[in-house]
């Protein structure tokens, strides 16, 4: 039976993004990556504005507040821009990772798999989604995992999706990719206003 996406296609239209963005693609045809057309709405205040994008982003990589004022907070000690940091950070999340791979469906999914022991790092096995994968880690399919059906298909099947540039992937090699860059902020598969994050907390 198929799942009821309707709660997660009802969130995504409150906050004008687009369902592929979460992994999950129409019936018919597919989705764009990047936010919907625009939408008749009430005018909202500045605050709402800032919100509401940091909502989003939240509900994107599916990270809770303590957790993403963490991040902020690390992002605002680093080097470059605040904002940009902050997007590098969450898109480095091993769970993004594996999402963004093509090993899971979604991000969701992809956070489940890794909790449950599916993936490794440079070989040795990473249980923690929110784990910071670096420059020139490698991260694969469990051994003792491929065998299952899932993962088979993916081998049969081919990806769920083309990688983002930062993360090298060799055709014959399905189940793993190598980080050869940080991400930036342009390899992002949806749109975001981070300005509006960084000054909803810098008040």
């Amino acid at each position: 039976m198929a799942k009821n996406m309707q709660p997660i296609v009802k969130r995504c239209r409150t906050l004008g993004i687009s369902p592929a963005v979460m992994g999950y693609t129409g019936n018919s045809k597919r989705e764009s990556n990047r936010n919907p057309g625009p939408q008749r709405r009430s005018k909202k205040s500045e605050y709402a504005l800032q919100l509401t994008e940091k909502q989003k982003v939240k509900f994107i990589y599916g990270v809770l507040e303590k957790q993403f004022h963490s991040y902020y907070e690390k992002a605002s000690r680093m080097k470059g821009n605040t904002g940009d940091e902050l997007m590098t950070l969450l898109e480095r999340r091993l769970d993004n990772v594996v999402f963004r791979l093509g090993l899971a469906a979604t991000r969701r999914e992809a956070r489940q798999l890794v909790c449950h022991g599916h993936f490794t790092v440079n070989g040795k096995r990473v249980d923690i989604p929110s784990y910071l994968v670096k420059t020139g880690e490698v991260i694969a399919v469990a051994e003792n995992s491929r065998s299952s059906a899932k993962f088979k298909r993916i081998v049969e099947e081919g990806a769920f999706r083309t990688s983002p540039k930062w993360i090298d992937k060799d055709k014959n090699a399905p189940l793993e990719g190598k980080i050869i860059a940080m991400p930036a902020r342009d390899d992002l598969d949806f749109d975001v206003a981070v300005n509006l994050i960084v000054e909803l907390y810098s008040k």
